[in-house]
């Protein structure tokens, strides 16, 4: 995922110097080539010994140390870093970094650095509220720095507040959103609607589907991460809200129908990939009402046709992408609907197909265009993802 992409990593003296011990091996095991640089008083919490472990290179702490071969190590290291995080990033790392001050490896380092900067401040919540080190954080994002807001909670010290160094999946996120992709959607609205809708009977039973959002949420990951500004609708999911993405919370059909139409008019792509359940009860009273006269058939009305709306309503130059899940005549049925709906193009899958479907982490699709079909083999469904957005830009 990270091949050819050097990640330089800057550790400051805080209690929350172990997270990055993690943060690091997680990046190794997407091929980033990781480096380590560390002040003098993080050794006092974590051994550089466990960095080059992990990363395979001599982690750096001393300017003038001359343990390894020739070169002006800060500079030959800043040249070739695609992204510098600092974190934890003491108060006193942040103070020297924001007034331009480099006396030692780490400081020199990113001094020389032109690729993006991101600091993940993590200390005592006073330290962190103090005015001047607010100052300072607002000094580094006047230069292009990225300050990721700390976790709030429970601190070392025992203190409850902001301050915690956030969870190393966040940091990768960050890290991640900056080099992982070309941003060949920057400046572009994308539109997602994920997982399914749900249609109450009564204030116990509802209709819903399984659909988990997985697919969904793949691709708005992916979106964000290749430069859009994403906005996801969302039914009922057990999943977490992807990073740097707009999330908008909805229950039935006509939530999300709703949703939909209120934002439509400033995407650029709107990708359909939510399960909406087809039907509703027609109303709560009228099951009341069957129940007492002893007929316990529920009366159904169809939810509102969003993919269709989005096809008869598209603004010129709007992209829409649906998505179509058959258990027979799958090519047939998803060309009809392609057509039906207006669509630019629509992912098509055999429920019956192991790897396909609902609740998986794979997805086996056939992206089908007015041109032509694409048949995919099995991939995750970040790859489908990937190739979604790849078909739609014409790649």
């Amino acid at each position: 995922m990270l091949q050819g992409k050097t990640v330089v990593l800057g550790v400051t003296g805080s209690i929350a110097a172990y997270k990055i011990a993690n943060l690091a091996s997680m990046l190794v095991k997407l091929h980033a080539d990781v480096h380590v640089l560390m002040t003098q008083n993080a050794t006092n919490f974590i051994n550089p010994i466990t960095f080059e472990t992990l990363t395979g290179h001599k982690c750096l702490i001393d300017t003038f140390d001359r343990n390894f071969q020739y070169s002006v190590e800060h500079v030959s290291l800043a040249k070739l870093a695609d992204v510098v995080l600092i974190a934890p990033a003491s108060a006193n790392v942040i103070g020297k970094i924001a007034n331009g001050i480099a006396d030692d490896m780490l400081t020199t380092t990113v001094m020389a650095c032109k690729c993006k900067k991101i600091i993940a401040p993590a200390m005592n919540t006073n330290m962190y509220e103090n005015p001047i080190v607010q100052d300072n954080l607002d000094k580094l994002r006047c230069f292009d720095y990225e300050v990721i807001d700390p976790a709030v909670g429970l601190l070392a010290c025992k203190d409850v507040g902001a301050g915690k160094l956030p969870k190393e999946e966040l940091l990768l996120d960050y890290i991640l959103q900056e080099v992982r992709f070309e941003k060949d959607l920057a400046g572009k609205n994308v539109l997602v609607t994920a997982g399914p809708t749900v249609e109450a009977i009564d204030p116990v039973r509802f209709i819903s589907n399984h659909s988990t959002g997985k697919m969904g949420y793949a691709l708005a990951k992916i979106a964000a991460q290749r430069g859009a500004n994403v906005t996801l609708v969302s039914g009922p999911v057990a999943l977490e809200a992807p990073s740097f993405v707009r999330v908008i919370s909805v229950q039935s059909a006509q939530d999300m129908y709703e949703a939909v139409v209120e934002c439509q008019e400033q995407q650029d792509i709107i990708i359909k990939a939510a399960a909406v359940a087809d039907y509703t009860p027609e109303t709560v009273a009228t099951e009341k009402i069957k129940k007492k006269s002893g007929d316990n058939t529920i009366k159904l009305k169809r939810t509102t046709d969003i993919l269709g709306y989005l096809g008869e309503h598209r603004r010129e130059g709007q992209i829409l992408c649906g998505f179509s899940m058959e258990t027979e005549n799958m090519l047939e049925n998803s060309r009809a609907k392609l057509e039906k709906k207006h669509l630019d193009m629509i992912v098509a899958n055999n429920l019956k197909v192991e790897g396909a479907g609902f609740g998986v982490d794979t997805n086996v699709v056939t992206l089908i265009t007015a041109k032509g079909e694409t048949e995919l083999p099995q991939m995750s469904k970040e790859e489908v993802a990937g190739a979604i957005f790849d078909a739609l830009l014409g790649k």
